[in-house]
């Protein structure tokens, strides 16, 4: 091993002993059930802000976003970007305190199945089993996408077994959160939101650097054809442009949308400790948001120019997704700083899988023992088998993972696009319907959740190959299937009780 790579794994290492002792020190706050998956809602606005984000960027902001870019131009990942960017302001404009207030009103729910269950006194317990189900069914590829990221990190860059080094990734995120639980996920969280940060700027410097400054970056961009056009696409086998319509713009416009439904931002919202400060985590979350995502676009297209000039590699497929590990790796061979430097790059990386990892695996662990074990089937448990059952039901989802994700040319924004797709139509438009409609009732909800979360899979795998006009992104339609079924099921069925209505006209007229 040389000099370079020593450094970058001390680096790493640091890094990843850190996260392990934050989480020691974390498990020694969590007290009960609701300290392991809620924080006891004693979460600052700083910490609400910069968890949230982080755990919503997870590996596909580094290496997904980044490598989209590098193969076909900025069309793709610039309304990918703009989309995720608005949904990020409006989810924090108009969910975030509302679901803070309607959840500790409704039950003091600390799960989103708990909400949604409590929301709609849903005593059959229909409402909680599907949507814990969900959550299980979707998080598990989200998680496998992040591991499969750190796989492929540490093969192309140190050589290393894939396997070996995406069960290492996995230990050690394991590790951190069943011992801290939520608080450790999100204080973990802001510090890797920091760490992606530095290392995003980095990238951007070096890799302009060693391309010859922005004006040959420009330069070779504006030499393919469609690259730098946000209605047309180019492609790297033919090298000529394709026109990009208005249908795909509104497909990849539509990841926006998936903020209204992922249980972990979610979760945040109902953490904070003062609803009042809701509007600075809000503008903390957007500017860095937005920030971070042109950042992760304008990476791709750097290092397309570093391939030009034969800096890096030429990638090809899910390969253009580790382009910013070839970044970090030319870094590291310019002496001891430099590997010092490419070794943050590379906990940069890990930073944006774990910080999204950490709070799938918390919410996917809560959902079986929580909802299912205690909900549905009313298991009394103690809050220390509670906790015990969450933690073993974390290793299990990760060995789920690990199996999923053992193909190691399988694409990390794929894999996330799908889950995400899932959750903001399974959820999204329950969550939006539950906050905001008072005619609502239980059974307009579920059938929201079943159709929205049955039309993903339809969409992509029956709908979608057919091509043509059909061939987009299956959130947007099964968003709008999701609520149509929610609309007219409600209106067909009776009336929510007096009980809700009332509850609801609490929530409402809180300020």
């Amino acid at each position: 091993m040389t000099t370079s790579q020593i450094c970058m794994l001390i680096a790493i290492a640091v890094y990843l002993i850190g996260m392990l002792l934050i989480g020691l020190w974390c498990s020694k706050r969590n007290n009960t059930v609701d300290d392991f998956y809620l924080g006891g809602r004693k979460l600052g606005p700083l910490v609400t802000a910069m968890s949230a984000e982080a755990s919503d960027m997870s590996s596909w902001l580094l290496m997904g976003l980044p490598g989209l870019a590098y193969l076909s131009g900025i069309a793709d990942a610039g309304w990918t970007a703009i989309g995720l960017a608005v949904g990020t302001y409006v989810n924090w404009l108009i969910v975030a305190k509302r679901i803070r207030c309607y959840s500790h009103v409704a039950g003091n729910a600390i799960t989103i199945p708990d909400f949604f269950s409590n929301r709609y006194r849903d005593s059959s317990r229909l409402l909680m089993c599907i949507s814990a189900a969900l959550i299980l069914i979707f998080f598990i590829p989200y998680t496998a996408s992040g591991f499969a990221a750190c796989g492929k990190l540490f093969a192309s860059l140190f050589g290393i077994d894939y396997m070996t080094a995406m069960i290492v990734s996995a230990i050690v995120i394991v590790g951190y959160t069943t011992m801290g639980g939520f608080l450790a996920a999100s204080t973990t969280d802001f510090i890797q939101s920091i760490v992606m940060t530095v290392a995003l700027f980095i990238v951007v410097g070096f890799g302009v650097s060693v391309a010859g400054g922005f004006d040959a970056v420009a330069e070779n961009a504006k030499s393919l054809p469609g690259y730098l056009s946000m209605v047309q696409t180019h492609d790297p086998e033919t090298g000529t442009a394709a026109p990009y319509g208005a249908m795909k713009i509104a497909s990849m416009f539509a990841w926006g949308l998936g903020y209204f439904g992922m249980p972990h931002i979610l979760l945040r919202f109902m953490a904070i400790e003062d609803e009042k400060k809701l509007k600075l985590s809000r503008r903390i979350a957007s500017s860095w948001v937005v920030i971070s995502l042109a950042v992760a676009v304008g990476i791709g297209v750097i290092g397309l120019a570093m391939s030009s000039v034969g800096a890096v590699d030429k990638l090809a497929g899910s390969g253009s997704e580790t382009i910013i590990v070839q970044i970090a790796n030319l870094l590291s061979q310019n002496g001891v700083l430099a590997a010092l430097l490419a070794g943050v790059i590379i906990a940069g990386i890990l930073a944006s899988t774990m910080s999204t990892a950490d709070s799938q695996l918390l919410a996917a662990s809560s959902s079986m023992s929580q909802n299912i074990l205690k909900g549905v089937f009313k298991i009394n448990m103690s809050g220390k088998t509670t906790m015990l059952i969450a933690r073993l039901t974390l290793v299990a989802i990760a060995v789920i993972a690990i199996f999923i994700a053992k193909d190691p040319d399988s694409s990390v924004f794929g894999i996330v696009s799908f889950a995400w797709a899932g959750f903001g139509a399974s959820f999204g438009p329950v969550v939006l319907f539950a906050l905001f409609w008072r005619r609502s009732n239980r059974w307009g909800a579920l059938a929201g959740m079943i159709s929205g979360g049955a039309m993903v899979f339809i969409w992509k795998y029956l709908i979608a190959p057919m091509g043509g006009i059909w061939n987009f992104y299956e959130l947007l339609p099964a968003f709008l299937v999701a609520c149509i079924a929610i609309v007219v099921v409600s209106l067909l069925t009776g009336k929510p009780s007096k009980e809700i209505t009332d509850e609801f006209d609490q929530v409402a007229a809180m300020k």
